[in-house]
């Protein structure tokens, strides 16, 4: 069996299941091959002199089979490989916010020499037969690097977050250069159908490419093949966090807490591609029209930090608090608040049972590559008594949810209404929709979604020529 060597920005130990969705869906066969794990250590290198611009030495750490190995980041390029060009220009353009990209400021060559450092550190530990994944946008020129050392493994690529139409993306000086990069993997994978078919008119009308039928294109002297391959939950596992001593705490804590109330349940980054002003909005126009609402609708709404020393996040932050304080005033009595805000991050163990005990979840950003909030929500349902999942159309969960009551977020109107009609949903309703969204989740779950990227990535055409990559 072939040795699966995974390359994301951050490495986490794929023992813990606290580390989240990517060590929880790669642990399986990163423990089958005794597989290696690459990717930044989280430090950063402040300047001190001499010697500061040599290459990183690797960290090595041993997590069972599974060999992690890092490496740190000199203070320059991890300003303007992660904060500059990663998240100042890629993820505003993904997430359609051209207005808040930052084009002017040379963050290019930071990114191109971190991506090139990774290549030519990671290249020395490869074995001939090695399958790699790289994983999201941080990393988009990586398999180009290493074809241009003379790698010659399969690679895979994901990303994790949208791809944004053709004449978006388009508007990224050199954003030829990008999809340029990712020929030169084997298998290039998508969240969503949308964003496969937005590659696919990308590469026609901007790179001329020929089409081969079946996912599969030329261009650049390279065969790549491009799907959607929509990222899913393990379901078992979270089922169980739900059942565990913490979820069921946390579920009876809010049920007695809030035994008057309907809750309604909001987890997410503090992000302007998550929509919570619009969402806070969609809210207070429910409290409005709805009278009956008062001393009953409870909003529980999460924002963990994210990003605070960009401004972009400083004032949304300021936004949301002012619209969750003037709901507050405006509404809210002696014994009953409508909203109830946090600005911290709550433990997963706990989410589960928060989950559980809330009528309704409100998912709706305003562009999401996936988003698991939507899909913990309906695995932590009971049966018997589901909540109901309010989804914003513009998530690529929306692909495979279409049971949960889809709303385009900027309608604060016919948002608020979505909402009214889940708080007052018939239990026969909410079976339904919930037996059918619950069927999907499990077949369509985090291991369906490993392993069937890497049997396609498997499966891929070899390359018709030895041409070598020539360097970008």
């Amino acid at each position: 069996m072939s040795r699966l060597v995974v390359v994301s920005n951050r490495v986490a130990d794929p023992r813990k299941t606290s580390a989240g969705g990517l060590a929880v869906a790669l642990a399986e066969v990163l423990n089958n091959t005794g597989g290696l794990w690459f990717g930044w250590s989280g430090k950063i290198i402040e300047p001190s002199g001499e010697g500061t611009h040599r290459d990183p030495p690797l960290h090595t750490h041993q997590a069972g089979p599974v060999k992690l190995v890092t490496l740190d980041l000199n203070r320059e390029d991890h300003d303007a490989y992660y904060l500059g060009y990663s998240n100042g220009v890629l993820w505003p353009v993904f997430h359609y916010r051209l207005d808040l990209a930052d084009f002017d400021a040379g963050y290019i060559a930071g990114y191109r020499r971190v991506n090139q450092l990774f290549a030519r550190k990671l290249a020395p530990l490869l074995r001939e037969d090695d399958i790699i994944w790289v994983h999201d946008y941080h990393l988009i020129p990586l398999a180009a690097e290493l074809r241009a050392l003379g790698c010659n493994q399969r690679i895979g690529f994901f990303l994790h977050i949208p791809l944004p139409p053709p004449l978006i993306l388009a508007a990224i000086p050199g954003h030829d250069w990008l999809i340029r990069a990712l020929f030169a993997y084997d298998l290039v994978g998508f969240q969503s159908n949308a964003d496969h078919s937005h590659f696919c008119s990308y590469v026609q009308t901007e790179a001329h490419a020929q089409n081969l039928g079946e996912g599969r294109w030329r261009a650049f002297n390279r065969t790549v093949q491009a799907g959607a391959f929509p990222i899913g939950i393990d379901v078992e596992e979270f089922t169980a966090l739900t059942n565990a001593p913490e979820g069921r705490d946390m579920y009876e804590r809010m049920r007695r807490e809030y035994s008057r109330r309907k809750l309604l349940v909001g987890v997410d980054r503090l992000d302007y591609s998550k929509g919570l002003p619009q969402r806070m909005r969609a809210f207070r126009e429910l409290l409005t029209r709805n009278p009956e609402t008062h001393r009953s609708a409870t909003l529980i709404q999460i924002a963990s930090p994210s990003r605070e020393d960009v401004s972009a996040y400083g004032d949304i932050l300021h936004e949301l608090e002012s619209l969750c304080g003037s709901i507050n005033g405006n509404f809210g009595e002696l014994d009953w608040m409508p909203v109830r805000y946090m600005h911290r991050t709550v433990a997963r163990a706990r989410l589960p049972g928060l989950y559980r005990a809330s009528r309704v979840a409100l998912v709706t950003p305003l562009r999401d590559g996936m988003n698991l909030v939507a899909k913990e929500f309906v695995v932590a349902q009971d049966p018997q008594d589901p909540g109901v999942l309010v989804l914003s159309r513009f998530a690529g969960a929306a692909e495979q949810m279409p049971e949960a009551l889809l709303v385009n977020p900027y309608d604060t109107e016919a948002t608020a209404s979505a909402i009214h009609l889940a708080l007052q949903m018939p239990l026969e309703e909410r079976r339904e929709r919930h037996e059918a969204l619950i069927k999907t989740m499990r077949r369509f779950d985090v291991h369906w979604w490993c392993d069937t990227f890497l049997e396609t990535l498997a499966k891929a055409q070899a390359e018709e020529t030895g041409t070598p990559w020539l360097r970008l």
